[in-house]
């Protein structure tokens, strides 16, 4: 089935990522805790989706083993077609490098180089040339055209956050994962950079997975995942803040679904 974006011709909605019963588990015995318990989910190309829960509901863990960030303890986390669970090292960091874009809280910058040479610095070490008319593309969709000499110091919280943007994209990966991309920053630019990942989507055709505990920011995605006790309970299109808010209600203190 074809559907058609905004900015986009033609969007295959296959998978960008999948989780077949994905399970993980730290400590043994009476330290056991089990974060994701057997969980199956896609995350479909040129689509925003935003992952929430209580805290501790394995919302992080979730996100860290489809990035390759963590080991799994069963079951299947892809990228695409390819295969995370025993990748060797090597392997797992060109996957990391080549076909995932990463976006922190903390903006992860280096103060030394100017928001373009942060931009184009994981290409840079691959030794690799940008695309310069996709990032040209890119540093008009987050708003850095008349920012890009500038050092770290010299911008902004959410202008930094915007290099972070544009860096993750800046290579083309197949998807993006987003771990609370908003939390150091106040609400307006917050807000900024929510768009530009949403006209990510919309107009270049980006693949966004994005952890977050705010309603307000889950509603800018596409789809809300809710996960519970290291489980998926719930799931949301076209969300609006109250609706998700009202979803986030019927967890309890402990994460369970009242």
């Amino acid at each position: 089935m074809t559907t058609t974006t905004p900015g986009v011709h033609t969007a295959i909605r296959t998978a960008a990522a999948r989780a077949t019963d994905l399970t993980k588990v730290y400590g043994e015995g009476e330290t056991k805790v089990v974060a994701l318990d057997a969980v199956s989910v896609e995350f479909r190309r040129a689509e925003f989706t935003a992952i929430m829960g209580p805290s501790g509901s394995g919302k992080s863990t979730l996100m860290h083993c489809m990035a390759g960030l963590d080991t799994v303890s069963a079951g299947s986390a892809r990228i695409g077609e390819t295969e995370l669970t025993g990748l060797k090292d090597k392997k797992l960091t060109q996957l990391r490098r080549d076909k995932i874009g990463f976006i922190f809280q903390a903006f992860n910058l280096l103060p030394t180089l100017t928001a373009l040479e942060n931009i184009t610095l994981p290409m840079d070490i691959a030794g690799r040339k940008a695309d310069k008319g996709w990032l040209n593309q890119v540093v008009e969709t987050v708003g850095l055209g008349g920012r890009l000499k500038h050092r770290p110091a010299q911008l902004s919280g959410g202008q930094q956050q915007r290099v972070a943007v544009a860096r993750a994209l800046a290579s083309k990966p197949e998807i993006i994962f987003a771990d609370e991309p908003t939390g150091n920053l106040d609400s307006r630019s917050g807000a900024e950079v929510l768009g530009f990942l949403r006209n990510s989507v919309r107009e270049l055709g980006q693949t966004v997975v994005m952890v977050t505990h705010d309603p307000v920011a889950a509603a800018y995605a596409d789809r809300v995942v809710f996960l519970a006790d290291g489980r998926i309970v719930d799931e949301l299109a076209d969300p609006t803040a109250d609706e998700v808010l009202d979803r986030m209600k019927r967890f309890d203190a402990k994460g369970r679904v009242s």
